[in-house]
């Protein structure tokens, strides 16, 4: 052996090597480590399961909580419209990028990202209501505050998800990614589906205590991603060329951004005007509303989560069959809203509502993931995310300015959307492929789909 002591350069490497070790959360491994264990992969996919459902819980909170506080702070329909419409803007075009940052530097940071700016963006938002509502600020100070702190959850919180369904698509195979992807789906619908109850339950100690809440949650979340989050499959680090570069005119691709637009914008509209609805048709008041409301997005989402956990688990559907089946049961679902007059009637239509685009959107998830290799999954996540993401840009300002002609003319807008769809499907090659895909796909897994 040799008595020369080793180069400075190799010294330094070794010093930088001990530092990242030092400062990398306990149990998550460094890409190139060497695989990781089983038992870490299920704890992963259960963190990850866990940490979305906060997701959930927030949306759920300022889709029943906006609507009546907007009127209490003399907001119009329009003006509450507007201030999803902007965040989900600025979503649309940010979450293709976070989806793309994942590629190349990890998918744990972003979702650190995501998380920790949902719940900056809950907590500001809800101060700001607060604010307004005891009169401390004019609403032409406190509506621009409120825009900007949902913006906050545009501009970062988009990088979440791209990246979790990133996480996801590098550790399942071809096969495993319909009913992976649904596991993923299925957290944030879990979270709505407990939204409306946690919201009736905190909504005793204020209006606005929910949000506070679901903002802590969030900020736990983002912890237990940093510190609990395994990531041992080294990011694409390679200079992307301008021809490496995912595109939305990539025809891999092209054919599903156009479809999520349709999709999101379709599944938009109950969500943002229901609360209203129930306010003047029902002649609720509007804490009567919160509490209706709440209850019947609690339908809709547990019926979500039945297609996400048990039909797409259990019986195996293609993605194609997922969307074709989705269709045909929103379509029944705006019927109903559209002749619907009384809670029940209502009630049951969120609940198709909520078992069809619960098919769809895990379907139409996969297929996207199945369409493009592995180096571009966070990409494409984003992409399609953002397209789906520009039905809250739609939903609201439209369906809220026809809202205010007529409370029903926002679901039939819904209806011929859904007919729309069905339409395009059968017209586009790209997507009739659907089903071929998950049978000529045979890419390998780091790990089968572990049970969460």
């Amino acid at each position: 052996m040799s008595d020369q002591p080793p180069p400075a350069s190799a010294d330094a490497t070794t010093r930088a090597s001990l530092l990242r070790r030092a400062f990398t959360p306990v149990g998550t491994g460094e890409p190139g480590d060497g695989p990781s264990t089983p038992q870490q992969r299920r704890r992963a996919f259960q963190i990850l399961f866990l940490s979305l459902i906060c997701l959930g819980v927030g949306q759920s909170g300022m889709f029943a909580i906006l609507p009546p506080v907007s009127r209490d702070l003399g907001l119009n329909e329009f003006q509450t419209g507007a201030i999803f419409a902007i965040s989900a803007t600025i979503w649309v075009f940010s979450s293709a990028y976070w989806g793309a940052r994942s590629d190349r530097q990890g998918r744990r940071p972003m979702i650190v990202l995501g998380l920790g700016a949902f719940s900056a963006s809950m907590f500001l938002f809800a101060t700001s209501v607060e604010i307004g509502l005891l009169g401390w600020l004019p609403i032409a100070v406190v509506y621009p505050l409120m825009i900007a702190s949902r913006s906050i959850y545009g501009v970062f919180g988009s990088a979440g998800f791209p990246a979790a369904q990133g996480y996801i698509a590098d550790r399942t195979s071809a096969s495993e990614r319909t009913s992976a992807v649904a596991t993923l789906n299925a957290a944030f619908g879990l979270g709505t589906t407990a939204g409306p109850g946690v919201i009736a339950a905190l909504a005793v100690m204020g209006t606005l205590a929910p949000l506070y809440f679901v903002a802590a949650v969030g900020a736990v979340s983002a912890f237990a991603i940093w510190r609990f989050l395994p990531e041992r499959t080294a990011p694409v680090m390679k200079i992307e060329t301008r021809s490496g570069r995912l595109s939305w005119r990539d025809t891999r691709i092209l054919p599903f951004l156009i479809f999520g637009v349709l999709l999101g914008t379709a599944g938009s509209f109950p969500i943002q005007v229901i609360a209203y609805f129930f306010m003047d048709v029902l002649k609720l008041s509007p804490a009567d509303a919160i509490q209706y409301s709440g209850v019947g997005l609690m339908v809709s989402s547990m019926a979500a989560l039945f297609a996400q956990m048990v039909i797409v688990q259990r019986m195996r559907l293609s993605a194609g069959q997922l969307v074709q089946w989705g269709i045909g049961i929103g379509f029944a679902s705006y019927v109903l809203f559209v002749v619907g007059n009384t809670f029940g009637l209502m009630v049951f239509a969120l609940l198709l509502s909520g078992l069809g685009f619960g098919l769809i959107r895990p379907g139409y998830a996969a297929a996207v993931s199945l369409a493009v290799g592995k180096e571009q999954q966070g990409a494409a996540a984003g992409m399609t995310g953002g397209a789906t993401a520009s039905g809250f840009i739609f939903a609201p300002l439209i369906g809220n300015w026809i809202y205010a002609y007529n409370p029903h003319y926002p679901f039939y807008l819904g209806g011929l959307l859904m007919i729309v769809m069905a339409i395009y499907v059968v017209l586009t090659p790209r997507l009739r492929m659907l089903e071929a895909e998950v049978e000529e796909k045979s890419e390998t897994a780091e790990t089968n789909v572990p049970k969460v």
